[in-house]
């Protein structure tokens, strides 16, 4: 096992990487019209083992344009630390120039200018692209690729598909290990048929059979590499039977489960593992925790919170890599091992420009092939954006308030609620709002629209619940995404405060009366936990207030008043 001093000094060398030939470079170079794949590709290999991650691709097989939130707060330990910092402390803090095209794939400030400027990110036929040249360059035999979950959920096709349209690309794409969140609400015998017949390792040593607490899928998986051995470890979303519908998976039982972890990185250590990886699904903050906790772990690739972050955190020797969202990033690790150990590591987080990047042609074709029998529906126009639509932001996002404006008008509610989602593209303004853009916002099993009666005090309850599962000073009673989106509502939040007493000064809009404990209002909502809820899906209902607009317009939204940030 590397010691603490000699890892600390094998990240500080990566870290210098990244800074010196990694995506500072790549701004400056941006900045000077010299932006290029093989500017991307840039990088001094180290040792014999390469590892390649992606996470959180929500289904996104198409470039798309992606903004990245300029409010995200921490709280306790976290606060102000990354990711918890956006726009110009970010840009501060990593050495990005104004501008560049690092400006423009990590922080929020200038938009839409910077997104016409450097068009948009991702695509599956470009990330192919990026893994096959890593592959040709370093030896297939030498590079592992790990998708960090939330791969399957996102898009129209996937939703139509049960997944299979991912399924088809991320086997074409050769990947090696997955974990997952989003992908158990396609139900529990669709990813247990998967990871018994794929050729992708399914991982999670933190899922039981809720009868005999016996492990449903394997916990951890060695590859050799370059002649090295990797152990992987997967960890589902600890919370997802709370965060998504306990029903659809109603004998499995998560959690975090710290003892059983330390448990596989030890047996992975006697059985010769040079190499331990926690391939995550928990969370930034989350996974900092267990980083500090349990010992032995070299690397974790964390996900779930969709955070993309240009230099590797250390935590007690452990190097955290977030690499972002929506096919947005492809991060590359080498690393060397001496003595069955890791002596150095390199990394770097790179931007998947799609008009800079060639395609892969077979991977064109797949995809085209996957989404033929959906290319009609997602092509089909829905109206026009005059505005910015975007979904990030930990109180409010312009899209959610398009599908909260749509609540109201569509089920003649007094209120509307909408979940904190973190997927979805974003779209500039003076483009067409199509099908495919609605759904990749709206596109889950469970989508019914219901509308209901409930009254303050019951609303105050659920937005003091969100609340806490957001801004717990404990990351492991945190769920991880944002808060809950409200229409015809505004409200104060304390975050520094405990649960209970951070919701305060709810109003009713319309009215501009404060909202009555006592009083019953009518309620929309989506994306419900509970079995058997009644309504529309949210796309109909979303589609029918956006043609009766024809031109969609969001005014800008200050209901919610933070303090305490």
């Amino acid at each position: 096992m590397i010691s603490r001093r000699d890892f600390l000094q094998a990240t500080a060398a990566a870290s210098a990487l990244v800074t010196s030939s990694g995506l500072g470079s790549l701004g400056r170079a941006a900045a000077q019209q010299k932006l290029t794949q093989a500017e991307i590709l840039k990088f001094d290999p180290l040792g014999t083992v390469t590892i390649l991650h992606i996470a959180d691709t929500h289904a996104q097989l198409m470039p798309l344009y992606f903004r990245e939130p300029s409010v995200n707060l921490g709280v306790g330990e976290a606060r102000g630390q990354p990711p918890h910092i956006t726009d110009a402390e970010f840009r501060k803090r990593f050495g990005i120039a104004n501008g560049s095209a690092d400006a423009y794939s990590l922080t929020a400030d200038d938009f839409i200018s910077l997104a016409k400027h450097y068009g948009r990110m991702g695509g599956m036929d470009r990330i192919a692209t990026l893994v096959n040249t890593v592959r040709a360059e370093r030896g297939e035999k030498n590079v592992l690729l790990l998708d960090g979950g939330d791969s399957w959920q996102g898009s129209w096709s996937s939703l139509q598909s049960k997944a299979q349209d991912m399924i088809d690309v991320m086997t074409a794409l050769k990947t090696d290990a997955m974990v997952g969140h989003w992908e158990f609400t396609y139900g529990a015998d669709r990813v247990k048929d998967f990871a018994d017949k794929s050729s992708i390792a399914f991982l999670a040593q933190n899922v039981r059979d809720n009868e005999w607490q016996e492990p449903v899928f394997a916990p951890r998986k060695v590859f050799e590499r370059g002649g090295v051995k990797i152990a992987v470890i997967g960890e589902a979303l600890s919370r997802t039977a709370v965060a998504n519908p306990r029903w659809m998976v109603p004998k499995w039982e998560f959690g975090i489960r710290e003892e059983d972890m330390q448990k596989q990185v030890d047996e992975a250590r006697a059985d010769g593992a040079a190499i331990v990886v926690l391939l995550s699904h928990n969370g930034f903050d989350v996974d900092k925790k267990t980083a500090s906790r349990v010992k032995g772990i070299d690397i974790i690739l964390t996900a779930h919170t969709h955070d993309a972050i240009p230099i590797p955190v250390i935590v007690d020797g452990t190097l955290l890599i977030a690499s972002g969202s929506h096919g947005k990033f492809l991060s590359r690790l080498d690393i060397e091992v001496k003595d069955k150990k890791v002596e150095n590591i390199r990394f770097k987080l790179m931007p998947v420009f799609s008009d800079v990047i060639k395609p892969d042609p077979a991977m064109t074709a797949l995809v085209e092939k996957v989404r033929a029998p959906y290319a009609k529906d997602l092509a089909q126009v829905i109206g026009k954006t005059d505005s910015l639509l975007y979904r990030r932001g930990n109180f409010n996002g312009t899209f959610d308030d398009l599908i909260c404006n749509a609540m109201l008008s569509e089920r003649d509610a007094e209120i509307s609620l909408s979940p904190g989602f973190r997927w979805g593209a974003s779209l500039l303004p003076g483009e067409s709002l199509t099908w495919e853009h609605l759904t990749n916002a709206t596109a889950i099993t469970y989508p019914n629209c219901y509308r209901n009666q409930m009254t303050g005090a019951q609303l105050k309850d659920i937005l003091e619940d969100v609340a806490d599962n957001l801004f717990h000073p404990d990351p492991y009673f945190q769920g991880g995404g944002d808060m809950v989106r409200v229409g015809g509502m505004g409200y104060s939040i304390d975050i520094s405060k405990s649960m209970g007493s951070r919701i305060s000064n709810m109003t009713h809009l319309k009215t501009g009366k404060p909202i009555d404990a006592a009083k019953t209002y009518t309620v929309s909502g989506w994306a419900s936990v509970n079995e058997g809820t009644q309504g529309p899906p949210i796309w109909d209902v979303v589609a029918a207030h956006v043609k009766k607009l024809g031109t969609v317009r969001v005014a800008p939204n200050d209901a919610v008043k933070v303090t305490g940030a």
